[in-house]
């Protein structure tokens, strides 16, 4: 008898109908002789209303009463999804974050979990039911509910599948599975059908917006291989996995962009130990999140630093350097949020050379300028403007034979 846990995002619970499939789904698991146990996300667009409702009734808005808020929408999900099961005589019972047993520490809106205890979840399953648990939610150190954030459904199903040592969890949402690029913006992505832990993390990290990339860090650290799949279809989606001895090496298994960062340079800083040290101290005490770093060579002891940060981290970032330009002795600061940032992920770079050489070419030769580069061993990003984004990943998707029918460039191996 096998263990499976199943995380049902919010398209997926919509409403009546989609609720329904939901447990019909659960049936066929059970007639097959498997443990179901459910992590389910608020219906459809809830949270969005209960965030614009908070908007509409204070300009204060205290973690701790956010976390009350926004938990409802889960709350009230998990419940209908129960009863939906009962209906088709499938024994469950529902179950908030905290009655799961997941505690958390104390940073509301952004919860990370700390344990999941999970002895009323064995004790339902023992008992014959299928748990229906709420995503995103548990109690804090304080003994207050918490949220885990954006996308935290997908963390909370990862974390009960460890915790029970399932045999599978499977992600369902409304897509068939992880696409080596935005298949809405390139109709000839395919869906990729495996990818280890590292590319799925890459991918995430560059724009990919599902799974949440927190779930995948998650799964990677405890050995939890996910299943990325659609409840619309039910169709086989992509598995992410522990990268095997045998497992296919593509050498670029997918292409992302990100437009949600903006680019800030602090100029003409004195080129002198600490000071770059002094500047993104400062930015990390402000919960900033910087990704890419470029320092120019430095002229006359004097060098420009840029960096890139979340759009909504931006006014903070500003306000920060503004502020530290006489202590490090900089000219000027300045921004610009008309970027994105293009990726080429795949764990087969690392044998294959060629693979910037190719993207730097193709992004040349059709007048795409690079403004920024970073790398790791398996991901090269490259900062181009955004009314160039779109077009960039178009060409690097053709370019690299990612789309039916498209033709590979070739690498020495």
């Amino acid at each position: 008898m096998d263990t499976v846990v199943q995380k049902f995002g919010g398209t997926s619970v919509a409403d009546a109908d989609r609720i329904r499939e939901v447990a019909d789904n659960v049936a066929r698991y059970r007639r097959r002789g498997d443990r179901v146990v459910l992590v389910v996300s608020a219906m459809g667009k809830e949270t969005d209303h209960l965030l614009r409702l908070a908007e509409e009734v204070s300009s204060v808005r205290p973690g701790r009463e956010m976390d009350m808020l926004i938990t409802a929408g889960e709350r009230k999900a998990v419940a209908l999804v129960s009863m939906a099961l009962a209906d088709i005589g499938v024994p469950s019972a529902s179950f908030t974050g905290s009655q799961a047993g997941f505690i958390t520490d104390t940073n509301h809106m952004a919860a990370k979990i700390i344990e999941v205890k999970g002895d009323r979840i064995r004790a339902a399953l023992d008992a014959g039911q299928v748990p229906v648990v709420a995503g995103s939610q548990g109690y804090s150190t304080d003994g207050d509910v918490t949220f885990l954030g954006r996308g935290g459904s997908d963390t909370t199903a990862v974390a009960l599948a460890e915790m029970l040592g399932a045999d599978s969890c499977e992600l369902y949402t409304d897509v068939s599975g992880v696409f080596t690029t935005d298949p809405r913006l390139v109709p000839e992505a395919t869906k990729i059908k495996r990818i280890s832990f590292d590319e799925m993390l890459e991918m995430a990290a560059t724009g990919c917006p599902k799974p949440a990339m927190r779930s995948v860090e998650y799964a990677s650290r405890h050995g939890v291989a996910l299943h990325v799949r659609s409840a619309f279809t039910w169709e086989p989606g992509t598995w992410i996995v522990e990268e095997e001895p045998d497992m296919e090496q593509a050498v670029i298994r997918g292409i992302t962009q990100d437009p949600s960062q903006a680019k800030v340079t602090v100029a003409n800083l004195p080129d002198r130990p600490g000071v770059a040290g002094t500047l993104f101290r400062a930015l990390a005490n402000r919960h900033v999140n910087v990704d890419m770093i470029v320092q120019n060579t430095s002229e006359a002891q004097k060098t420009d630093i840029s960096f890139t940060v979340p759009h909504d981290e931006l006014e903070v970032t500003l306000e920060e350097a503004n502020a530290l330009m006489g202590e490090l002795g900089a000219s000027g600061v300045s921004a610009s949020a008309d970027i994105a940032r293009v990726s080429v992920i795949g764990a087969g770079m690392k044998s294959h050379p060629g693979v910037a050489a190719t993207m730097f070419e193709t992004l040349a030769d059709n007048d795409i300028n690079i403004d920024m580069i970073s790398t790791s061993t398996i991901r090269i990003s490259c900062v181009v403007a955004q009314v160039d984004a779109e077009r960039a990943v178009r060409l690097l998707h053709k370019c690299f034979g990612l789309g039916d029918g498209d033709e590979a460039v070739e690498f020495d191996a």
